[in-house]
């Protein structure tokens, strides 16, 4: 048996993990449909578009519901206050995602252009919104959340939805539009026939550049002009799951702390930048199966930087500090979480096999020609 304390760090690790896999998996498909009115300019060109995505979008997102089911058997507290005080920006996601199926099934059933436009910007909404308020949530994590809890561990949260969407949030949820979308033009380039997969690279390199400068702005805000927490109490590792045991203080430039104390994990900022740079010139330079692999790679940097500074917590309170959920304190038994460990080391091999015999299967572009000459085989 794993000590408590290791078993904690590994499903933090592996929630990063997970999340990193929805955000690279259905962020080509989110920024697929992003570029879609952009990319392709007549029905053709949409369908082909289409078609990229269309037979793999719903395996992809088999990953937000690994995340969702990790957060709530891993770590319940989170999960509780998380899912309850963004519970309207959850749903205006759950409206987006189900936008999505619906337009892939619904709109080449009629011939009619303003039938198939209508679902094109349907598709291009049910992309937006969740990249979006994905990235706004993450900027609220790192500001905190403004929630408390009683001695009985009753939760409160005095937020709102327009309370979600401040500056810095929404900064966050820029770069990760701007994110996405290099990840699903990158795709398009790969996958899709010319013109689209050459517009589709003139977009991704731009999405790139603004990804990179975005990020950077949101690092010094971070740097300068946001205030972190960190924990002034002793912490036992292996304690109970009681956010309330330990005192927090909120510091200018406390979230540039783990930087300093462990200086490898610079690694994630660099590799982000790094990624989207790379991904880039390798865009220009029409090598587009390594541009969508550093792509993902600048995703999996923008995510674990945000996880490590933060480190060692969740979700911090802006209301009082002290009831911050953190690493130590709000996860599941011990017992639960190694059950999880081992179901988790034999299913997600799995998982990740399978996901690769699709994808080895379903190689190839996606061509003009083939759209034509199978009109009743696709989307």
């Amino acid at each position: 048996m794993l000590d408590y304390e290791i078993l904690r760090l590994i499903w933090w690790a592996l929630l990063g993990v997970l999340l990193i896999g929805f955000a690279v998996m259905d962020g080509f498909d989110l920024g697929a449909a992003m570029l879609l009115p952009f990319v392709a300019r007549t029905d053709l060109e949409r369908r082909v578009a289409i078609n990229t995505v269309g037979p793999v979008w719903e395996g992809n997102q088999v990953w937000l519901i690994l995340g969702g089911g990790a957060i709530f058997a891993a770590w319940p507290t989170l999960y509780a206050v998380a899912f309850s005080g963004f519970y309207l920006a959850m749903f205006l996601v759950l409206c987006a995602l189900i936008i999505r199926p619906v337009g892939f099934k619904f709109r080449s059933k009629l011939i009619d252009p303003t039938w198939r436009s209508i679902w094109d910007w349907a598709l291009f909404a049910g992309g937006l919104v969740p990249s979006l308020v994905f990235g706004v949530a993450f900027g609220n994590m790192l500001e905190g959340a403004p929630f408390r809890f009683d001695e009985t561990m009753r939760m409160t949260y005095e937020g709102n939805l327009f309370g979600l969407l401040n500056p810095f949030a929404l900064l966050c949820g820029l770069v990760s539009v701007a994110m996405l979308t290099m990840h699903g033009g990158a795709w398009l380039a790969m996958k899709a026939s010319p013109p689209v997969s050459d517009r589709a690279a003139r977009f991704a390199r731009g999405a790139a550049l603004a990804m990179m400068a975005l990020f950077a702005l949101a690092g010094l805000w971070v740097a300068f002009g946001l205030d972190g927490y960190r924990i002034t109490s002793a912490v036992a590792h292996d304690g109970p799951s009681n956010p309330l045991l330990k005192q927090v203080a909120r510091q200018a430039g406390a979230w540039l702390g783990n930087y300093e104390a462990q200086p490898l994990t610079l690694a994630a900022p660099i590799i982000a930048f790094l990624g989207a740079a790379a991904a880039y010139g390798l865009l220009a330079g029409r090598r587009n199966v390594l541009a969508l692999v550093m792509s993902g790679l600048s995703i999996a940097g923008v995510i674990a930087t945000a996880g490590v500074s933060a480190f060692p917590f969740m979700l911090p309170s802006s209301l009082d500090p002290n009831a911050s959920l953190t690493v130590w304190d709000a996860s599941s038994s011990r017992l639960t979480l190694m059950i999880m460990l081992v179901a988790t080391l034999i299913f997600l091999p799995i998982v990740l096999l399978y996901t690769a015999f699709v994808y080895r299967v379903l190689r190839g572009r996606v061509t003009q020609a083939y759209i034509a000459e199978n009109p009743a085989s696709n989307y």
